[in-house]
């Protein structure tokens, strides 16, 4: 394994000479998430030799890591200390690195409860377009101040520069758990997550399909045997929880291998993220819902439009998660005045378009 300095100064010296040839980069950790976004181009720029946890204060609660740390073994040092990333960022296979999480800024089932990727994002040091390391943010909340451009890296796909190392937040693992189980079509789950969410329920995750919502609560004890007496419902074993939460959130239950099949014959999966009180949308297809109605995903062979028009005006937005080709638009396209921030913050960074050129949106 090199040395960080080492690993920072070959990636620093493959940016700038492919900005001096014009040519492209494409950043990769573990290559997991391939499939999201647009499509992926330019010569490889790996991120495997940046590895290691740097530091771990447990009881300040903050991890840092290089990027191309496996994610898997982030979480088994965390666990050791009965510690965890709360938002439950979701694997896709053993290769999945903490590089490749942030860039990404996809969280799991605890997202509407614990918060986003960007949420837990301290300070990173980072590579940009020109070759230039920088360092912003720290390790500790207090540090931030005026435009936190280490939480704008969260979701950004890579366009604004290769992430060598990223300091977390963490939190503990709760105390208790449980999971219940109700039945009710889409409408009764969605009434029902909303008198939760107006209560003092720990509740940490929600999925409904098929005509079946279950609901995780977490936190002390006392709080999630309070709760599970008030709701009723039917409780799962907890080893019987534990196999579908993993499953919802590394996407490997049976919803996303039916996704998955019906792709393969022309489907689309959409990630639609609308506000979490709207009604049962008018499109036809399979639904799952999480996050209190925050996130519902969407096998559909209805025109892309017709599933964006309908998204759009319940006030949400529509991502092409899997489809049979490469969308021209992945992502919902934005308005000019977004786009013209997106511009700038690209030209920023990488003024020469050489990392993950397109990859968020053509125009980057």
């Amino acid at each position: 394994m090199a040395s960080r300095d080492t690993a920072l100064t070959h990636l620093v010296a493959q940016i700038q000479s492919a900005r001096a040839e014009h040519r492209s980069l494409c950043i990769r950790g573990g290559g997991t998430k391939d499939f999201y976004g647009q499509a992926p181009v330019g010569d490889k720029l790996e991120t495997r030799n940046l590895t290691g946890i740097s530091s771990y204060e447990p009881s300040e609660l903050v991890v840092t890591a290089r990027a191309g740390t496996l994610l898997r073994e982030l979480e088994a040092e965390l666990a050791t200390q009965r510690q965890h990333l709360a938002f439950e960022p979701p694997h896709f296979g053993a290769a999945s690195t903490v590089g490749g999480m942030v860039a990404a800024g996809l969280a799991g089932p605890a997202r509407a409860a614990a918060g986003n990727v960007r949420d837990y994002v301290l300070g990173a040091t980072m590579i940009n377009g020109k070759g230039e390391v920088l360092t912003f943010g720290g390790q500790v909340m207090k540090n931030v101040a005026g435009y936190d451009v280490s939480r704008v890296l969260a979701g950004s796909m890579g366009i604004l520069g290769v992430i060598a190392e990223v300091s977390l937040k963490v939190l503990p693992l709760p105390r208790a758990s449980a999971t219940l189980r109700f039945e009710g079509e889409q409408a009764q789950a969605l009434t029902m997550l909303h008198r939760i969410a107006a209560s003092a329920v720990p509740l940490n995750a929600s999925a409904w399909c098929n005509g079946t919502l279950l609901i995780r609560l977490s936190g002390a004890n006392a709080a999630v045997a309070a709760a599970t007496t008030a709701l009723g419902g039917d409780g799962l074993a907890a080893a019987t929880a534990s196999e579908f939460w993993s499953g919802l959130r590394h996407q490997r239950d049976a919803y996303f291998i039916a996704a998955g099949d019906a792709v393969a014959t022309g489907a689309t999966l959409w990630r639609l993220s609308v506000p979490a009180t709207t009604a049962p949308l008018t499109l036809e297809g399979a639904t799952l819902i999480e996050w209190g109605g925050a996130l519902r995903w969407l096998v559909s062979r209805a025109p892309h439009a017709t599933v964006r028009h309908v998204v759009q005006t319940a006030g949400g937005h529509a991502t092409i998660y899997h489809a049979p080709q490469r969308a021209s638009e992945a992502f919902m396209p934005l308005s000019d005045a977004l786009m013209r921030i997106h511009r700038q913050l690209k030209r920023a960074f990488d003024p020469d378009r050489v990392l993950n050129p397109g990859r968020l949106y053509a125009e980057l």
